[in-house]
């Protein structure tokens, strides 16, 4: 017996040595980033696009929209597929048709082929590649779930960061343009996705990190195992739903604002790099919160987390409009815009993780980030339509604002549901 005891331990030391439990928040943080480059500074291409097509703001922004919609949407099958047959493939597949798509819209001519190569391929392969990570990278880390959460995050305020002014500087080269920012940015987005697949994998049955003690799983019957809810059981729980309602109308707002950001600083008067800046200004804050949230919510509950972070985004969402005639003011709101946006994305997975177990996290927050897609679909377009109506962002913005309203409640008065002993 013992002998099979020290077997079983000398194998599992082995694949821990084989997959450092650092790799996988790489893979996280390579994913993201590719998922950030992909969706978190479409407003820079709003201009470019309109001078040579004549475009309108809702049909630029309905191309940001169908992308998200499908990104969001796809979450919940790649969460299946990573549930059922590692995160490994869903990213490598995933990476590829990203890249495919994201190449492809650098030769697009009409705003339907903009629609089907960004929108609809891209979206289906950012999608693919995003969840798995956030699934996975917990599993590590059962001791810092929240910060592990935030590292596979990360990324996406990363890849902004950089979008932001990569894409300004090559829109605005006269021996380059739009065209080029697809091209050679979705041969990248495939490299650094592929990269991150192989940094994925989930880790032995039963395994834990040295020297780490689970709590216990029940305050007044410490010996009494919780059992995880299934993916059934979480669907038919309110509180999942009321999560999903608080995650859209943050969203919705967020995306709003990403989406038309740098048009609404250009509208103002400012120069192309000022309104590129506010959208990097955005990008920094919302990649820094994802870790730094996550190590708040490991201490202070992710309750507390969300009640202020919302509060907060609400009065931002107030002042973004006047602060777009400066440089300055668009960069600070930006800045508390994207910190209160970024932490929803540590936030909810660790929630969701939080309320159901670990043994369908790929199920249940995939479907869970579905609210995403649907923000993304409406959020840009809505904004968008609300600006050609009214002449300005104003409306746009105090929509939003009182939809972050709605989560704010949700989220003051929610309780976690109870978990049964196995």
């Amino acid at each position: 017996m013992q002998n099979a005891e020290k077997i079983v331990m000398e194998k599992q030391a082995e694949e821990i040595r084989a997959m450092p439990r650092g790799i996988p928040l790489i893979g996280g943080i390579l994913g993201s980033t590719t998922c950030g480059l992909l969706l978190y500074a479409w407003s820079v291409f709003i201009k470019p696009l309109s001078a040579e097509f004549g475009w309108t703001r809702a049909e630029i922004a309905m191309a940001f929209a169908v992308c998200a919609l499908t990104f969001g949407l796809t979450t919940f099958i790649a969460g299946k597929l990573s549930d059922k047959y590692g995160p490994r493939i869903v990213v490598l597949a995933g990476s590829i048709i990203l890249s495919i798509g994201f190449v492809l819209s650098g030769f697009v001519n009409t705003k339907e082929q903009l629609y089907i190569t960004y929108g609809l391929i891209s979206g289906f392969g950012g999608g693919l590649v995003y969840l798995p990570p956030i699934a996975t990278a917990p599993k590590w880390w059962p001791d810092r779930k929240a910060l592990a959460t935030g590292f596979a995050v990360v990324g996406l305020g990363l890849g902004s960061f950089i979008m932001a002014p990569l894409a300004t500087a090559i829109i605005t080269n006269p021996n380059l343009g739009w065209r080029y920012v697809f091209i050679y940015v979705g041969v990248a987005m495939g490299i650094m996705g592929i990269i991150s697949a192989f940094c994925l994998d989930v880790p032995p049955a039963g395994w834990k990190p040295a020297g780490y003690n689970p709590p216990a799983p029940s305050a007044s019957n410490p010996g009494v195992r919780l059992r995880d809810y299934t993916f059934s059981e979480t669907v038919r729980s309110p509180q999942f739903w009321f999560l999903y309602v608080a995650y859209f109308c943050g969203c919705f707002a967020g995306l709003m604002v990403i989406g038309h950001i740098a048009g609404h600083g250009r509208d103002s008067g400012l120069e192309p790099m000022q309104a590129a800046a506010a959208v990097s200004s955005l990008a920094i804050f919302n990649a820094a919160t994802r870790i730094l949230i996550g190590a708040i919510a490991d201490k202070v509950g992710t309750k507390a987390s969300f009640v202020g972070i919302f509060i907060l985004q609400v009065a931002a969402m107030a002042l973004l409009y006047p602060a777009g005639s400066s440089a300055l003011l668009l960069l600070t709101v930006a800045a508390l815009i994207g910190w209160n946006y970024g932490a929803m994305f540590t936030l909810f997975p660790a929630t969701c993780l939080q309320y159901y177990g670990p043994t369908s996290q790929g199920s249940n927050y995939g479907l869970l980030f579905t609210s995403f897609g649907l923000a993304g679909f409406m959020g840009p377009w809505i904004g968008g339509l609300l600006k050609d109506t009214t002449g300005t962002y104003y409306a746009p913005f105090l929509v939003g604002a009182a939809m972050v309203t709605i989560s704010v409640v949700i989220t003051a008065f929610i309780k976690q549901p109870e978990r049964k002993p196995l």
